[in-house]
């Protein structure tokens, strides 16, 4: 495996299914230029169908304006590896970004598929590319099928899914890894150095009205559309878990990328459970190492809330 390469600006692959949070964690990315430089991003199935996370992408891309100059979208998997499509709709809403007044796409996707992007942008800058996914692994995983050569070039996977506890979907299951099991199974045993960011720190790092008041207070045009979606979030989340607001947590991983001091990490050996059935797209973490198994991630274990906050209000309040 070739030495990683830290120095900064990162450069960096934003894949997610934007949705609410996606949209806030990409908006994180696009406004820390010292920390990281944006690649592209590419799309996936998850919160809601590929049409709709493409669209949603080149929305949040617009609301960056000048900061995403030059980044473009690229399509990914329309499915899972072997489960059926899941959708978020009810968290998101139908959209997966309900808010008014959002700006168009300002130019249209990429043609190259997402995979092939991954691949042939990893193999040009190796032990350099971090790689950040926000929804199911299913771009990834199919790149490290594809392109087996490429798992000891890329520099660290920094993703939000699973959890050490409890899921959101299922009891036993976060939606992300739940969404494609089959493909985090394949990332997890792909050897590449990776930092899993589960709702057992996300859930620690909730947006209340205090936040969603400051995100507002900035006066822009980014930090009014961060407020309105974090908003439709709190409803869902009020209801739901009983939280005062909606959980970061896709921001999180994004923070997590700029600034791994923000939380506490443990290496641990993690397996993903692919058979169907009540465990299924559990993440189980060998939080003792009970198992005597080789760590496969550095897991997320606790988090600085009101730095991690104070980082993203800095950062989106660059945004126009």
């Amino acid at each position: 495996m070739l030495p990683r390469v830290t120095q900064l600006p990162l450069p960096v692959i934003l894949d997610g299914d934007p949705g609410l949070d996606d949209a806030v964690a990409w908006l994180l990315a696009l406004g820390s230029p010292e920390d990281l430089r944006v690649l592209g991003v590419t799309t996936v199935h998850g919160n809601v169908s590929l049409d709709r996370t493409t669209r949603n992408a080149g929305v949040t891309l617009a609301l960056a304006g000048a900061a995403a100059d030059g980044v473009g979208v690229y399509v990914g998997a329309d499915r899972p590896l072997v489960r059926p499509a899941l959708t978020a709709a009810a968290v998101h809403g139908d959209s997966g970004l309900p808010a008014d007044g959002l700006p168009d796409p300002a130019r249209a996707p990429e043609a190259e598929h997402a995979v092939d992007f991954i691949i042939r942008t990893v193999r040009a800058m190796p032990g350099e590319v971090t790689l950040i996914p926000t929804g199911p692994l299913t771009n990834v995983a199919l790149a490290l099928r594809l392109a087996p050569d490429i798992a000891p070039l890329i520099r660290e996977v920094v993703w939000m899914g699973g959890s050490t506890a409890q899921g959101n979907r299922t009891p036993a299951a976060e939606f992300n890894a739940l969404a494609d099991p089959h493909a985090a199974h394949v990332v997890f045993g792909s050897g590449v150095p990776l930092r899993m960011v589960g709702l057992n720190v996300t859930m620690q790092a909730v947006a209340g009205p205090d936040r969603i008041a400051a995100l507002r207070a900035l006066g822009t045009r980014a930090g009014e559309a961060c407020a309105e979606l974090l908003t439709f979030y709190a409803d869902v989340y009020r209801r739901r878990y009983g939280l005062d607001g909606g959980a970061l947590h896709d921001p999180l991983a994004v923070a997590a990328a700029i600034r791994p001091d923000l939380l506490h990490w443990q290496a641990m050996h993690v397996s993903v459970e692919t058979t169907e059935g009540l465990n299924v797209g559990r993440t189980v973490c060998d939080l003792y190492g009970v198992t005597g198994q080789a760590p496969t991630a550095q897991v997320a274990v606790g988090v600085r809330d009101a730095e991690f906050f104070d980082l993203l209000l800095a950062r989106v309040g660059r945004l126009p």
